[in-house]
């Protein structure tokens, strides 16, 4: 079964970091884009960062230079280094990875359960 899992969440104070983790298990064959994506209590899902391919990254203005995305395309994972925190971070942190091909199955886009991140003093 082919699924995302994200690890690295948790309570952190306000200027602190975090690294969030995501790997794709399963017999993959490959991966188009994969990235990071937030949503904030009452408010709708945003992109936070991604990598579509190539090492081409984009970022939400709101975390550039503080969030750094580094994808491994032969382990099918990627991370997400959070440095300089702010209360406004705070949200549900999901794994998405886009054209997913592996055994059995294709898929346009896969997410992961996500994990929290709370910024908070």
């Amino acid at each position: 079964q082919v699924r995302l899992v994200e690890s690295g969440g948790g309570l952190v104070q306000p200027g602190g970091s975090l690294r969030l983790s995501c790997a794709a298990f399963g017999t993959i064959y490959s991966i188009g884009a994969m990235g990071w994506y937030r949503q904030a209590p009452g408010k709708q899902r945003e992109l936070v960062a991604v990598d579509i391919g190539d090492h081409k990254i984009n970022y939400a203005d709101s975390v550039k230079g503080r969030f750094t995305i580094f994808r491994d395309y032969a382990k099918n994972t990627v991370n997400l280094q959070m440095d300089s925190l702010k209360p406004e971070d705070t949200a549900v942190y999901y794994c998405k990875a886009e054209k997913l091909g592996a055994a059995g199955l294709w898929s346009p886009e896969l997410w992961g359960q996500g994990t929290l991140v709370n910024v908070s003093s």
